[in-house]
């Protein structure tokens, strides 16, 4: 699996928002401590909140990786990203990526890289190759964030429960299984680029056996009930093996991700599923917890929200961006 070195040198290139340079962005904000600076080419709108630094600056300062972490119309390779790139293979440093096209595949980088003995991460497509599920039980605990829809807010939960965890002095990692989840970890797979049938045995291998008291977070991908996404979905499932699921739901969402002809369904309709789906690997499986994403309230209304949702399912309910996931967490720690 991917296996990326920091510190980072986030690069935002000609980014024309905030939303294009969202996966530097996102970087900076989980990892700050693995972060040197920033480079922005001319005309960029975008900022991290990082230095702005030269390439050389930058090497000066110990980055091992640039992260391209900026994404434009059908993410693909500019130009005009070029010399940047080509210069941190020449000051030591790795590349890693996201896009749709692999910077392997840009042969003016690819030769760089050799020339120079660094490698480049094309996180979006994995070359390893996994096994298939097996199903077998191996030790350690695992939480699986799922949802009602697909980016709806999974990778965050999981990463403000390591977070909160680690605080707390618990023993937790988080798995990351999207290509901004691998580069805020270091690594993982982006698994919605694995074949089928190897999903669940990628997961498996992502979460190996452990200590008795450690706990994996492995990132949800999709949802049971995304006509497109399910299968990914539920090959996660079966792969974690979780003895716990937060189910992700955003309250003002109209319909499905990309599918207006499809309503979310019903919250306690979807735990359902998702907990018979998840026993098939492990009996034990249960929801602990409801992650609400109340971006689009106001703070009375996102209130409303987390209680009525809360007297409804019965399940603590949270925003990890308003109240914290300090709640989920006190559940987790219970459970042995």
């Amino acid at each position: 699996m991917t296996n990326i070195r920091h510190p980072y040198l986030l690069f935002l290139g000609d980014a024309p928002d905030q939303l294009a340079a969202k996966t530097s962005i996102g970087v900076g904000q989980w990892r700050p401590e693995w972060c040197v600076g920033q480079v922005r080419l001319p005309g960029c709108k975008a900022d991290s909140g990082f230095p702005d630094l030269s390439v050389d600056a930058a090497a000066d300062r110990g980055a091992k990786t640039m992260i391209v972490g900026v994404v434009n119309r059908g993410g693909v390779f500019s130009n005009a990203w070029l010399a940047p790139l080509v210069r941190a293979l020449e000051r030591g440093m790795d590349l890693a990526a996201g896009l749709h096209k692999r910077l392997n595949d840009v042969p003016h980088l690819a030769e760089a890289a050799r020339r120079h003995g660094r490698k480049i991460f094309d996180v979006r497509h994995p070359t390893e190759d996994f096994p298939i599920g097996t199903g077998a039980r191996r030790s350690g605990k695992r939480l699986l964030t799922v949802g009602t829809d697909c980016s709806i807010g999974k990778m965050y939960t999981s990463l403000a429960l390591e977070i909160e965890m680690k605080k707390r002095g618990m023993k937790a990692d988080f798995r990351a299984t999207g290509q901004t989840g691998v580069l805020i970890a270091g690594s993982g797979v982006a698994i919605d680029a694995v074949v089928s049938d190897f999903v669940a045995g990628c997961v498996e291998t992502l979460s190996p056996a452990n200590d008795a008291d450690h706990w994996d977070l492995i990132e949800g991908q999709g949802s049971l009930f995304h006509a497109s996404y399910a299968g990914v979905t539920m090959g996660l499932i079966h792969g974690s093996q979780p003895d716990a699921l937060v189910m992700c739901h955003e309250p003002k969402r109209p319909h499905m991700r990309g599918l207006p002809h499809y309503k979310l369904p019903d919250l306690q309709h979807c735990i359902d599923v998702n907990v018979a789906a998840a026993r098939l690997t492990n009996p034990k499986a249960k929801c602990v917890a409801v992650s609400l994403n109340t971006s689009a309230l106001s703070a009375k209304a996102a209130e409303r929200a987390i209680k009525s949702t809360e007297d409804k399912i019965g399940l603590p309910t949270v925003d990890p961006a308003r109240t914290g996931v300090g709640r989920v967490v006190d559940r987790l720690a219970r459970m042995r």
